[in-house]
């Protein structure tokens, strides 16, 4: 029998209601091959995918809670991070930008964008407030490894264009409110 109790790390607001801080739940941490994903029915992270030998995730990578993309996921977030956290864990950070891409399986393309924060508490990223921030080879690289990554799952990701905080938190803002009215009856889609 499942337990109805759920990860309280996935229940919690996109952003911390005192500090302002994007909550950002870590799936799968940088340097492992190992790909984990939340399973809801189960309140347990799972292994998803291997990646091939020699490639690894570059930063922790994991989920905003409460939100949903267009691919029905909850958005992901890309943290830069002093060191590698563990599956579960919340970190609390701050939108530098996002990537705006496609990705393709099956013949069906839908946007997947790739949010990019860093963890508030950092000390190597502390003065990192933007992608334009960062080293143009660096972004460059992290598009790269999502193309890569996707390509061995048999999926096409194709960056369209970066954007900075403002944008990223416009997309938070508008998964937040995906998420708010998928988990409303429909009587209740009507009345608000």
């Amino acid at each position: 029998m499942v337990s109805e109790t759920r990860n309280a790390a996935a229940s919690l607001e996109p952003f911390d209601p005192e500090t302002g801080d994007l909550n950002a739940v870590v799936d799968t941490p940088k340097g492992s091959r190992n790909k984990f994903k939340y399973d809801s029915d189960h309140n347990v992270y799972k292994l998803s995918g291997v990646l091939p030998a020699g490639a690894v995730f570059p930063f922790d990578f994991g989920f905003v809670p409460s939100t949903l993309g267009e691919d029905g996921d909850a958005l992901d977030v890309l943290l830069l991070m002093d060191e590698p956290a563990f599956p579960g864990c919340v970190i609390p950070a701050r939108l530098i930008g996002v990537i705006v891409a496609d990705q393709t399986e099956d013949g069906k393309t839908e946007r997947n964008d790739r949010l990019i924060a860093v963890a508030s508490n950092s000390r190597n990223h502390a003065d990192v407030e933007s992608l334009d921030d960062l080293s143009n080879n660096l972004v460059k690289e992290i598009e790269h490894f999502f193309i890569s990554y996707n390509q061995v799952k048999g999926k096409e990701f194709r960056p369209m264009k970066r954007s900075g905080p403002k944008a990223a938190r416009g997309l938070v803002e508008a998964g937040h409110h995906k998420f708010q009215k998928a988990r409303m009856g429909p009587s209740q889609q009507r009345a608000a």
